[in-house]
């Protein structure tokens, strides 16, 4: 990967694309790249929806290789929902594609004029675009089956849905998974609706007649790709847990520790919570004739996703992760996996983060709009969005607005953007990351519920202060670095636990490209990497001051432990001294 592509949608005539050398952006993937350019070239005074704007995805450093679970791809942008930096990242095959294709990045800068909507594609020739009105107003669902019909199943599609359209706070970006379904979205901070407003309906990304990238050193790449293989299947988390029941094996787990947030933020277990968890998703997949096991993406060991069919046996979504599990069921008290999969079949088809809709009607519970535990409520609010009534517009901004406009107290945002399935009271280090990472609350940045609930990488008692700060800010480094590799979150489990594993990695990266790399060359990576978001941060005007979490919980203690959020501001403001 030693190109980027340029694309000025603003350009005379129709988008204009040119290909320029790396350059100073060399040894960058995935979320250091993305970062690294939004930093450098995008105004942080900009309106996110402007042609001043840039979207920018990239594809991490080992994208396209025989390496297992490398293909994530990460967009980034100045975000419409923060309004800071954003980095977003799926699985796929998106991301696989494009290393196959030889593109470090992918940059759409500008904004064309007129209504029209944009096809992208982009193949071993290069290039090429199209005006493609016939997929306006369609769901994520219906625009692939029509691209699919035109470009063929060896492609994959990069998509919007109906919110992206509409340009929503909440709008995600859909990729393809390996039966050609848009259900891998680059989720959080309303990506899509940076997508929407260059007026870029589809990317088409098609690899054929492309070989992998060549490693510098082939019998050291090969020997690293196998030893990585075996520690991943080695560590109990990436190689028994995920595999068998996905990542929602986590719901029994936070339940049992009072760290799962039930009724808004309200209390810290569920009383429903074996209904939806993991292991009984699982086992009504396999009954039903669906996969409690399935890579998104070719040649991932790890295989925590699943495909969900309802009680006739019909495909409705992939399996619900925990995340969306918890946000559309215990978050708003509804206990039954058939309605959490039908949520989760809309948001997808809509274009919507999973976290941020479920947080938002919880918050719209709390308003009373409709009651908890009403499921055919949460499916009609939901339909509001995908059809853009009036109230489906402020649900579809996320749980911040959603909350100012009904008047709730109790709305669990960090810099605006909706917090996710761990309650930080009970998980007080993640409740550091919550408040601290330049993403805003965002669990995938420095997951300490690794330390603090799995003890994995050591433990740290999730119920106390101390020690939490530490703890996040190296997971926020590790985070920032492993993003850029292109690798999925769950490899930091054996990376954490397992030295020779880690190395491993590096390995990798070192047979990949000829390199000398040690561990802290990884960590200055990610330095580097945190450093540039938080200085486009502060020039976007979000300081130390919003590195903060909502009042309430550290005043409003959480049963069933009693506890408050105890980490304080002073010591926040600590976590990036390095």
């Amino acid at each position: 990967m030693d190109k980027i592509l340029r694309v000025d949608m603003s350009a005379k005539g129709g988008p204009k694309a040119s290909v320029e050398p790396v350059g100073k952006y060399v040894g960058l993937g995935g979320r250091g790249m993305t970062s690294l350019i939004v930093a450098d070239e995008v105004d942080p005074a900009c309106h996110p929806l402007s042609a001043a704007n840039k979207l920018v995805f990239a594809p991490g450093l080992l994208a396209g290789t025989s390496a297992s679970t490398s293909g994530r791809i990460s967009v980034g942008c100045k975000s419409p929902l923060t309004g800071g930096i954003k980095e977003a990242n799926a699985g796929g095959q998106a991301g696989m594609a494009l290393g196959r294709l030889g593109y470090a990045a992918v940059i759409f800068e500008g904004a064309p004029a007129g209504d029209d909507l944009w096809k992208v594609l982009i193949d071993k020739n290069g290039v090429s675009f199209s005006v493609d009105n016939s997929c306006r107003g369609l769901g994520n669902y219906d625009t692939v089956e029509k691209l699919v019909k035109v470009h063929g199943e060896k492609c994959a599609y990069v998509t919007i849905g109906q919110a992206g359209e509409m340009k929503l706070g909440a709008a995600s970006i859909a990729c393809t998974d390996r039966e050609l379904r848009p259900t891998r979205h680059m989720g959080r901070g309303g990506v899509g609706a940076v997508m929407g407003s260059k007026k870029i309906k589809a990317i088409v990304v098609d690899e054929s007649g492309t070989t992998p990238p060549q490693p510098r050193d082939p019998a050291r790449f090969k020997e690293a790709a196998k030893a990585w293989v075996e520690g991943l299947k080695r560590h109990a988390v990436s190689g028994q847990g995920l595999p068998a029941f996905g990542t929602n094996v986590l719901t029994n787990v936070l339940n049992e520790a009072g760290g799962y947030p039930t009724f808004n933020f309200k209390e810290g277990r569920f009383a429903g919570a074996s209904k939806i968890s993991g292991e009984t998703q699982a086992q009504l997949e396999i009954d039903r004739g669906g996969l409690a096991t399935h890579g998104c993406q070719r040649g991932c060991t790890i295989q925590c996703s699943g495909i969900f069919h309802d009680k006739e046996g019909k495909y409705v979504t992939k399996q619900p992760e925990y995340e969306t599990v918890w946000s559309h069921g215990g978050n708003c008290g509804i206990d039954d996996l058939d309605v959490i999969a039908q949520l989760d079949r809309m948001d997808d088809d809509f274009g919507l983060d999973t976290i941020e809709m479920g947080v938002t009607i919880g918050v719209a519970m709390e308003a009373g709009v409709i009651p908890f535990g009403d499921a055919a409520g949460a499916l009609r609010l939901l339909g509001e969005v995908g059809k853009g009534t009036p109230l489906g517009r402020i649900l579809g901004s996320g749980a911040g607005v959603t909350g100012k406009v009904f008047g709730v107290e109790r709305v669990p945002v960090v810099k605006n953007q909706a917090l996710p399935a761990y309650d930080p009271r009970a998980v007080q280090g993640q409740g550091v990351t919550y408040a601290t990472s330049p993403m805003g609350g965002d669990h995938t940045a420095g997951y300490a519920v690794a330390t603090n609930i799995l003890k994995v990488g050591g433990f740290v008692d999730p119920l106390k202060p101390e020690g939490q700060v530490e703890l996040s800010r190296n997971l926020q480094i590790a985070t920032a670095a492993v993003d850029s590799t292109g690798m999925c979150l769950f490899v930091a489990f054996p990376v954490l636990d397992q030295p020779d594993t880690f190395q491993t990695l590096i390995d990798l990266l070192n047979a990949q490209y000829g390199l000398s790399l040690v561990g802290d060359d990884v960590a200055a990576l990610g330095k580097k990497v945190l450093s540039a978001e938080r200085g486009f941060n502060s020039r976007a005007g979000l300081g130390v001051e919003q590195d903060r979490l909502p009042r309430f919980f550290e005043q409003q203690p959480l049963a069933p432990h009693n506890v408050v959020f105890g980490v304080k501001p002073e010591e926040l403001d600590r976590v990036f001294n390095w």
